[in-house]
């Protein structure tokens, strides 16, 4: 399941690389992703869903804000750097941060293997940004700002992911809600901060989703199919064990987004995702 919705993860994020989007195309995908899957979700939750409480109602309403917040981001780290970037970073990042923050409040400790996955994903982003040529005084300074910027919203993306990932393995593990209903409830609750950018100019987002509409349509079909994977297989396996686990797609990411979206460097790149693949493994072993 985690394989499968790595692929569809990856696959998914390439469509929105290309879409171009600002925050009136998460708008588009929401729409989407109600239209397509309020079927499902209605037959599934219509004895269940009464039953929830205030403490349900409130981690899907949190859950929904920080999703938002983190397509917002995912999308901005595209429309100003490669995806061969944003995504490795992004992906590559979130194990890294849930780590680091597990050792400052929760006093735990790295093994030299945990140590051995931080070295890998450090040399990934590092391979990522540009390697050695980083050193060299003729780096083109257009280039390496495309890169660094590529690395801040990817870094920014991952913090996000962190986030949501704990909350959402929290809601389904602990809280036992069906993934696909706090899926679908998450993407109806946060329709209203996505409508905000629409709302502000209707003529330039009809423009837009013109131009748009296809890809939406992957994003909105495809993500949450992926995604849902992802939280079944937290409900029936440790979350230390999924997460990482997730970030097999950074290398479909690399090898499939490099090739169909031509960005340079991509064989750097997909060393780099290669390490902060194996990074993070490590990190989960360690």
């Amino acid at each position: 399941m985690v394989l499968t919705g790595a692929l569809i993860h990856a696959l998914w994020n390439i469509a929105a690389k290309k879409a171009g989007g600002d925050a009136r195309f998460t708008f588009f995908c929401a729409v989407t992703m109600f239209v397509f899957w309020s079927p499902l979700s209605i037959w599934l939750g219509w004895h269940v869903v009464p039953t929830w409480g205030w403490l349900e109602w409130t981690v899907i309403a949190i859950s929904g804000f920080v999703h938002w917040v983190y397509f917002v981001c995912l999308l901005t780290g595209y429309r100003k750097s490669d995806l061969t970037v944003v995504y490795p970073v992004a992906r590559g990042s979130a194990p890294l941060l849930s780590s680091g923050v597990a050792v400052i409040v929760f006093g735990e400790k790295f093994s030299a293997f945990g140590a051995l996955g931080i070295a890998g994903v450090v040399v990934g982003v590092f391979l990522i940004a540009g390697g050695p040529a980083l050193f060299r005084a003729a780096h083109d300074p257009i280039k390496r700002e495309r890169i660094t910027s590529g690395m801040f919203w990817g870094a920014l993306t991952g913090a996000l992911i962190a986030c949501y990932t704990i909350l959402d393995a929290w809601a389904v593990k602990v809280l036992m809600l069906s993934p696909i209903l706090f899926d679908y409830w998450c993407n109806v609750l946060r329709m209203p901060y996505s409508s905000i950018a629409v709302l502000k100019d209707i003529p330039q987002a009809r423009r837009l989703w013109v131009l748009q509409w296809k890809y939406a349509l992957i994003v909105g079909i495809f993500s949450p199919m992926g995604y849902v994977l992802v939280l079944y297989a937290a409900q029936i396996a440790p979350v230390s064990h999924v997460a990482p686990a997730r970030e097999v797609s950074m290398l479909f990411a690399a090898l499939i987004g490099g090739q169909l979206l031509g960005e340079s460097d991509r064989g750097l790149r997909i060393l780099g995702a290669c390490c902060i693949a194996a990074g993070v493994m490590a990190l989960a072993l360690g």
